[in-house]
């Protein structure tokens, strides 16, 4: 019986991903054809190129980070252990250097002169 929850689990972890992949795929098709052909007078296009459209945006916008959440976590961990090895004198200089580069605002414009 528990042998059978875990395969029911790998199955549903194996097809998930390609259903939401089609999903989200028919979204971006029904948007596309929807909106941008009153709006931008562009044609309506396929179920494939949405698709197409979809992985190229992937590729060229958001990358392939897999894992992430788990690196950042790892990431953060190592931090506050790297900070509670500091003596309090360290710490406070690591505060001061990070505050100083931080505090300047976008571009650095609230720490700009008027020349």
């Amino acid at each position: 019986m528990n042998h059978n929850k875990h395969k029911k689990g790998w199955i549903f972890l194996f097809l998930c991903p390609p259903l939401i992949l089609l999903g989200v795929t028919w979204i971006v098709m029904a948007l596309w054809n929807c909106l941008l052909p009153d709006i931008l007078g562009v044609k309506s296009i396929t179920y494939w190129q949405a698709m197409g459209i979809l992985i190229l945006s992937k590729i060229l916008f958001g990358g392939f980070h897999f894992g992430k959440g788990m690196r950042d976590f790892k990431e953060k961990k190592m931090m506050r252990e790297k900070m509670m090895s500091l003596s309090p004198e360290e710490r406070e200089k690591f505060k001061e250097v990070w505050k100083d580069r931080c505090s300047g605002g976008f571009f650095n414009r609230n720490n700009r002169t008027n020349e």
